[in-house]
């Protein structure tokens, strides 16, 4: 991350955090204090998470232990309830219509960023789309950031280049520091485009993307656009049709939290971000092992919105084993409470407006520190043979997901009209979709107790693409 990002310099219109550090205290020592907490290691992230998890266990074995517990958790649930009917009774956004060729003249310019490292399988087929879109040559750019690839990447990076003049390829040294940040902030550093795109090496675009996704952006207030992800080798096994599920529920939840005011949220493959607006964030974290969820809560902060675009979606490679998969969630799960942890003063404060500031704390309460009281309330059922402190929480909870579920799927696969089959084939992948999600429940806790024990070594760290998704390809 660029240098100045947390630095105290007021005449700095480029640094938004700069000023959310002065707002927050007015005396030196206490600024000092806190962006020592966050760059020199990850100390400051495990008290918190410490302190967090103490208090989620103490509150769930409290609860069972005084006679009001369950009136508590009946309130907590009937305020979820609230916020979870405003999001399945609001109304998407409708999206606008895709640049006409008329309208190409006047397009914004576009830079594509692809950070690859060791990725031979795939690398060659998203290159040759994206220098094939259908979008003017002159205004777009594509930009390969090589991490000191080891295998045949390099190669095959060479023999594109010589093909496409649009495409600029970065080298990086051994030892490059900042991970996937790091590689993409050389990126920016260099390209010129006003709307930044980034895809990860496995990813599979339409030709015709940009002309949908760069409309979004007419809208001054727009800061990034997030493309629905789909699963390329959805059919591969249960784990991988198990992701196309999670991603049609993603996309649901996406839509419909934008809808109410909500947080619209970056996911990294398939995102596009106003350059403006990365300026004035400070580019991409580098202290942080999920970029995208990162920069989410900082274009937030500073009062942009993410949109989301749900066709064409941008298909990615799903993981094809269990080993793969408790990776790859667990690296989710850890980068999206590391951003609570990192910014929950801010979120706390004025800041943000109080429908993202609801809608955050909502989510968080589903995917976080209701999970991570599954521990504790397990424990006190098992001890007092009762029932558990959350079950109405948790039952609203799988029901929320078995709903977002059922209509993620039918707004991915375009059915407007549903026959009696397609309702019941719909029923059966959301109930079965539902079970699948619940390995979360198992991923969480280890996840946030592994967080406040030992400690994290930041380092380049991504999901290997074998190419099981691919059709053979010649250069």
């Amino acid at each position: 991350m660029p240098h100045n990002y947390w630095t105290n310099d007021a005449d700095h219109d480029l640094d938004p955090l700069s000023s959310l550090l002065s707002e927050w205290s007015d005396r030196e020592e206490e600024e000092e204090e806190f962006r020592s907490d966050f760059f020199q290691g990850l100390s400051g992230r495990r008290k918190k998470a410490v302190f967090v998890l103490m208090t989620i266990w103490g509150v769930t074995i409290g609860l069972h232990l005084v006679s009001w517990g369950n009136w508590a958790v009946l309130g907590l649930t009937g305020l979820f309830l609230i916020q979870a009917l405003r999001l399945i009774t609001a109304k998407a956004e409708v999206m606008p219509e895709p640049l006409s060729d008329q309208a190409l003249d006047n397009a914004p310019s576009v830079s594509l960023l692809i950070a690859a490292k060791n990725e031979e399988a795939v690398i060659g087929r998203l290159v040759t789309m994206l220098c094939n879109l259908d979008y003017p040559t002159p205004k777009y750019d594509v930009w390969v950031v090589d991490d000191h690839s080891t295998d045949k990447t390099p190669e095959i990076l060479r023999q594109l280049r010589q093909k496409y003049p649009q495409l600029h390829v970065i080298r990086r040294p051994a030892g490059a520091q900042g991970g996937k940040s790091g590689a993409l902030n050389e990126a920016l550093a260099l390209a010129q485009g006003e709307i930044l795109g980034v895809f990860d090496a496995d990813a599979k675009v339409s030709q015709d993307l940009l002309r949908h996704v760069v409309p979004l952006f007419e809208s001054q207030e727009m800061g990034a656009v997030q493309v629905r992800k789909s699963i390329a080798n959805e059919s591969f096994n249960y784990w991988t049709k198990g992701q196309s599920v999670e991603m049609s529920l993603d996309g649901y939840f996406q839509q419909q939290r934008i809808a109410i005011g909500g947080i619209g949220e970056l996911r990294g493959n398939g995102q596009f971000v106003r350059r403006s607006a990365l300026d004035r964030c400070g580019g991409w974290n580098e202290q942080t092992i999920t970029d995208d969820l990162d920069l989410t809560i900082r274009l937030h902060l500073d009062h942009w919105k993410i949109g989301f675009l749900p066709s064409p979606a941008v298909e990615e490679e799903g993981v094809t084993t269990v080993k793969s998969l408790w990776h790859q969630r667990n690296r989710w799960g850890e980068g999206g409470y590391q951003r609570y942890l990192d910014y929950w003063r801010f979120i706390l404060s004025q800041r943000m407006g109080w429908s993202k500031k609801v809608d955050l704390l909502s989510f968080m309460l589903m995917q976080y520190l209701v999970l991570m009281a599954a521990i504790p309330d397990l424990i006190m059922v098992v001890l007092y043979h009762r029932l558990p402190i959350f079950s109405s929480l948790t039952v609203l909870i799988l029901s929320l997901s078995s709903w977002g579920v059922f209509n993620g799927l039918r707004r991915s696969q375009n059915l407007e009209k549903l026959r009696i089959m397609d309702v019941l084939r719909l029923i059966w992948q959301s109930l079965s979709g539902t079970f699948y999600m619940m390995h979360w429940f198992i991923i969480i806790p280890s996840v946030t107790t592994r967080m406040s024990i030992r400690p994290k070594k930041l380092k380049w760290v991504k999901t290997v693409h074998e190419g099981t998704a691919e059709e053979s390809f010649e250069f």
